[in-house]
């Protein structure tokens, strides 16, 4: 089902705009993306990061099937760039930015199952923020930062915790966070927001067991987009996630887990 709707075009670089809620799905069997609008979604064409024009269709969104709102060629994972987090462990921050690569193909739709993975290991949650780049990007400086930014969407940081240190001769990063289905994010991209006025609350089975600030993170998001952009070419549709704070834990089998950020949305994802 779905009505006509004038189009217009969006210039998502104005600096006065106003916030968007981008999102990609599926319907009748065909992929598309637009702008969620209340309970209905309206349809661009296009590149969702280069001037997208909307097409004048909109459609009921309990018709669509939400999917992951963008495809990465990157997922670049912070480490330990929270403060309170820091402190619980005793660390002393680092001078540059620590991260890790996770695997594209650990990306999984809002809604979907987080399936264990064969290994023997304990699964943990992670809430946090993460960057979608719009532009690309190289050697930006922390001023040009924001404007290579598209928004900002939920994402668990799914970690297979005990492969980290069953190696002692080699840490297991990317193994550990890279399994299929390891990088739930969504369900949209919010556009046009103070990232620093943002807070990640994530509950597990209807607990509450993280509710931090972005503020608090060591690197702010002007640094990070302009720190790593002198280590690697940024590309649109990129994720950098944040890092996480104080309060990630083990799911079971089972386990709902919501990730729910203001002005953002809510990603929720079960685990089996």
């Amino acid at each position: 089902m779905h009505v006509t709707a004038p189009t217009a075009e969006l210039n998502l670089w104005n600096a006065a705009m106003t916030t968007q809620h981008w999102i990609r799905f599926t319907h009748a069997g065909r992929s598309g993306f637009g702008t969620l609008e209340g309970e209905t979604v309206r349809v661009f064409e296009g590149d969702m990061f280069a001037a997208p024009t909307a097409s004048g269709t909109v459609l009921a969104l309990r018709d669509v099937t939400l999917r992951h709102p963008a495809q990465p060629g990157k997922v670049i994972a912070m480490v330990n760039n929270f403060r309170a987090l820091l402190d619980k462990l005793k660390l002393t921050a680092s001078a540059d930015p620590l991260f890790l690569l996770k695997a594209p193909s650990s990306a999984l739709d809002p809604g979907a199952v987080i399936t264990k993975p064969a290994c023997d290991s304990r699964i943990i949650f992670e809430g946090e923020l993460a960057i979608v780049i719009g532009r690309s990007c190289k050697g930006v400086s922390e001023a040009q930062a924001l404007a290579h930014v598209f928004g900002y969407t939920c994402v668990n940081d799914v970690t297979a915790a005990d492969l980290l240190t069953r190696d002692p001769g080699f840490a297991q990063w990317a193994r550990a966070k890279s399994f299929d289905g390891f990088c739930p994010f969504g369900p949209a991209i919010a556009t046009g927001l103070d990232p620093e006025k943002l807070v990640v609350r994530t509950t597990l089975n209807g607990s509450l067991r993280q509710d931090f600030s972005v503020s608090d993170m060591l690197f702010s998001v002007p640094q990070l987009v302009s720190r790593l952009s002198f280590d690697m070419t940024l590309n649109p549709g990129d994720l950098i996630l944040c890092g996480t704070s104080v309060g990630v834990g083990v799911m079971k089998p089972g386990s709902i887990v919501e990730i729910a950020i203001d002005g953002v949305g809510k990603l929720v994802n079960r685990f089996e």
